[in-house]
């Protein structure tokens, strides 16, 4: 058995040391998040690091951030070597405005819930969450939320 044999990875390990499931991996592969490399055999091959770029991707994820995003993040990652926590750290630092935008966005919604959950008017007119600054309005009447979304019947 080479070296480079005992470093690589098969798919059923990288799935059980990850925690994500084998179709999941083959995903993030087919979307640009991580690379195999086949064998003699035409079987899937990962190198260690991809347990790292895996556990990136899941985190992303989890605070919202798109796999475009996410995609050319690592492929700001170095192919030559296996990228160092400085490396990650970068990552993550271009991301902080814009979670601490979200945070605000969100913080916001929370607010004007609180005080439109007792109000009770369902007014599309002065409604801060349902119509922000009468946007609605400005369009003319008739039922202007449900042409834009044609998909909402259907919820």
């Amino acid at each position: 058995m080479t070296v480079t044999a005992l470093v690589m990875l098969t798919p059923g390990e990288v799935a059980r040391r990850s925690g994500v499931a084998v179709s999941a991996l083959h995903f993030y592969e087919r979307e640009g998040l991580i690379r195999s490399v086949r064998t003699a055999g035409n079987q899937r091959r990962y190198r260690r690091d991809v347990l790292r770029r895996i556990a990136f991707v899941r985190v992303s994820q989890s605070v919202g951030v798109s796999l475009a995003r996410i995609r050319a993040a690592l492929d700001a990652l170095p192919e030559e070597r296996v990228p160092t926590k400085a490396d990650w750290a970068q990552l993550s630092r271009t991301w902080r405005d814009d979670l601490d935008a979200r945070i605000e966005q969100l913080t916001r919604l929370r607010d004007d819930l609180d005080g439109c959950i007792g109000c009770g008017c369902l007014s599309l007119r002065s409604c801060t969450l349902a119509n922000p600054d009468d946007r609605l309005g400005a369009d003319g009447s008739g039922p202007r939320r449900l042409a834009a979304r044609p998909d909402a019947l259907r919820q």
